[in-house]
């Protein structure tokens, strides 16, 4: 879902390369010639990349050098540059990290300069005006912060048009995700275009559907039964968990709203659900996010039951 932003950031540091060696002296009476295709592989899959070249085929990249096939740490460090939040100092560290100590200063510039270009373009593209469904996650990654590896997570917003194709509507690095964060990311979206979303999957955090609800009014706000799942088994022993996972079943499989409803009234009287009470707590809090799910045939149903479409 992301290879073509990986892409498109990989192929514009090339570029970049390219500037730099034929400015400095050892291109000097050189020009470009062209791109040459090569396919590398990632900690996801292949990913064809179009390599420029020089008439003298003096051009030897660093980035990813002629006879590199494989592109360990790639992946997170190209996505999580593309999150609005990250600051010129991460993503210069993100490029050091790539390219290794070998290069020079001049080189790491030029290249964090258009790659900044690059992500400002995309973060600041126009988008549709409608998309019937769009899902909201977070994906975690490994960013250098003050000479430290942290974990941190990267908001991910991924919009499905009618016609079923994905487009990655933009990414944010934000430490606290609460409901001012959210509403600037849907005022984001509205001032880039979007005027309507008919359905959006989020993953329950508290203040979430206010804020979507804030700037797109008619917008149905669904709960993932995925992480809704996740987040009752944080209530359970190991050893319960497998018939507890069997138990829930009863209330997302249900046939409609009035069903689902029913089965989880019969979960909190069930010895399941006395002796995890919490469960059926936690189930009755996000209800008025759930039970949108039940208004769909099996076959969306089947869509918008994770929010993991992003890995799909």
């Amino acid at each position: 879902m992301l290879d073509s932003l990986k892409k498109a950031l990989t192929e514009r540091a090339l570029n970049a390369e390219m500037d730099h060696h034929l400015a400095t002296g050892e291109g000097a009476g050189n020009t470009r010639n062209g791109y040459g295709r090569k396919t590398v592989m990632t900690e996801t899959g292949k990913l064809e990349i179009d390599v420029p070249r020089d008439r003298q085929s003096s051009f030897d990249p660093q980035l990813i050098a002629k006879y590199q096939r494989r592109f360990p740490g790639f992946d997170e460090k190209i996505v999580s540059m593309y999150a609005r939040g990250m600051s010129t100092r991460e993503i210069t560290g993100h490029l050091r990290d790539l390219y290794g100590i070998d290069v020079s200063p001049d080189l790491i510039s030029t290249v964090t300069d258009a790659v900044l270009d690059e992500v400002a373009t995309w973060q600041q593209r126009p988008l549709d005006p409608v998309y019937p469904l769009v899902f909201f996650d977070a994906i975690r990654v490994k960013i250098r912060d003050e000479g430290m590896v942290r974990n941190k997570a990267i908001h991910i917003a991924l919009g499905v048009r009618a016609d079923g194709t994905k487009e990655v509507l933009g990414l944010w690095l934000e430490q606290n995700e609460g409901a001012k964060f959210w509403l600037r990311v849907m005022n984001e979206l509205r001032n880039r275009g979007v005027e309507d979303i008919l359905l959006a999957v989020v993953d329950g955090l508290k203040g979430f559907p206010d804020a979507i609800t804030a700037v797109f009014p008619e917008a149905i706000v669904q709960t993932c039964i995925v992480h809704l799942l996740r987040n009752s088994m944080d209530f359970v022993s190991w050893k319960d968990r497998k018939g507890l996972a069997t138990a829930l079943k009863e209330i997302y499989r249900a046939t409609d709203a009035d069903a689902a409803e029913k089965a989880l009234t019969a979960f909190e009287a069930s010895p399941w659900g006395q002796r995890y009470p919490a469960i059926g707590q936690n189930w009755r809090r996000a209800w008025g996010e759930v039970i949108p799910f039940f208004a769909f045939p099996d076959d969306v149903r089947r869509i918008i039951y994770t929010t993991n479409a992003i890995e799909a």
